[in-house]
């Protein structure tokens, strides 16, 4: 598709709704306290608590179901390092269609076993997002398969963009979303809905600082792409791309009303909190957005909003080990 395309518009957003009903859950909108003393309410909406334990069976699910009989035949492929894989995996066993998932060397081993357990088949390459790119090609040369990509899609925007209509549907007096920024296709879609709903509410982008490569492009105006060990350092594995998709950075660029980064020690202990107030497990990935709204309010511009703050925990997929390390790392228990 053209990078001058259109943008995704809220009609596709809900057609993409419609196409979803029965697969992907309404989630829930929970209390987390305040954006700073005396400021707006903020709510966290649970992805946590989809059938895969993240929004990517929304896009999956949608992208998959519009496939013609033959593309079906065929089969589908993706890379990721684990919930777009398992939304793929899912969405494909509910359709009837083979999926082959690349996914890296570090990936979370209980994303692994669900994604086996969806009937997968899973190929294992290097950490760096670059190598499972080429090997997806690779895949669809000599395999004949159909590449379902993980953010660079309209159909993966605008299956993402459901949980903005929700949002916007739910919160009347919504002043302003937080939401992560990992390839791109949950923040562009979910701005698509707000802007269109709510065009008075906020738009903002969250990062973690040794994986920002997304404020850095809006920044510069272009996609900037960063090193495979800088955005592999955070501990939020689902928002390691080394950079935004096309169709991302267009949909950012006009939408998008700022970008916050947080620091790994504000994840891991936002993780802590959204356990202690919302009684609710958050990966490292669910909780950056919250983590911007505890501890960047200002910064964010969100702090003497009029209203109700909203900010999305995008999955809750983290193995226990490493979810009670994190947890004593942010010097608390549960």
């Amino acid at each position: 598709m053209r990078e001058d395309a259109p943008l995704v518009s809220i009609e596709d957003i809900r057609r993409a709704a419609a196409n979803l009903a029965g697969v992907a859950l309404r989630t829930p909108l929970l209390a987390f306290g305040t954006a700073g003393p005396g400021g707006p309410r903020v709510l966290l909406k649970a992805e946590s608590l989809q059938p895969i334990g993240a929004f990517k069976i929304r896009g999956a699910y949608h992208a998959i179901s519009t496939l013609t009989a033959d593309e079906g035949r065929r089969g589908v492929v993706t890379h990721s390092s684990g919930n777009h894989a398992q939304g793929v995996a899912l969405a494909a066993r509910l359709l009837g269609i083979h999926a082959v998932i690349v996914m890296p060397s570090n990936a979370p081993a209980i994303k692994r076993r669900r994604v086996e357990a969806d009937g997968a088949e899973i190929i294992t390459v290097g950490p760096a997002s670059s190598e499972r790119e080429a090997k997806a090609e690779e895949l669809i040369r000599d395999r004949d398969l159909v590449f379902i990509p993980p953010y660079d899609d309209d159909r993966i925007i605008a299956g993402q963009g459901t949980l903005g209509l929700e949002i916007a549907e739910d919160v009347p007096d919504l002043a302003a979303v937080l939401v992560p920024i990992g390839g791109g296709g949950l923040s562009s879609g979910v701005a698509v809905a707000v802007r269109a709903l709510r065009p008075g509410a906020r738009i903002i982008g969250v990062e973690p600082e040794v994986a920002a490569d997304a404020a850095e492009s809006l920044r510069e105006g272009r996609i900037v792409r960063w090193d495979a060990a800088r955005t592999g350092s955070t501990i939020a594995d689902g928002v390691r791309s080394q950079a935004i998709g096309k169709r991302p950075f267009a949909h950012l660029s006009r939408l998008l009303d700022s970008v916050v980064t947080v620091t790994e020690a504000e994840i891991a202990t936002t993780m802590r909190l959204i356990a202690e107030e919302a009684r609710l497990v958050a990966e490292p990935s669910g909780a950056v957005a919250p983590a911007a709204a505890r501890f960047h309010a200002t910064e964010a511009g969100i702090s003497a909003l009029a209203g109700t703050v909203v900010a999305v925990v995008s999955g809750g997929n983290v193995d226990p080990a490493r979810y009670l390390e994190l947890l004593g790392a942010a010097g608390g228990s549960c």
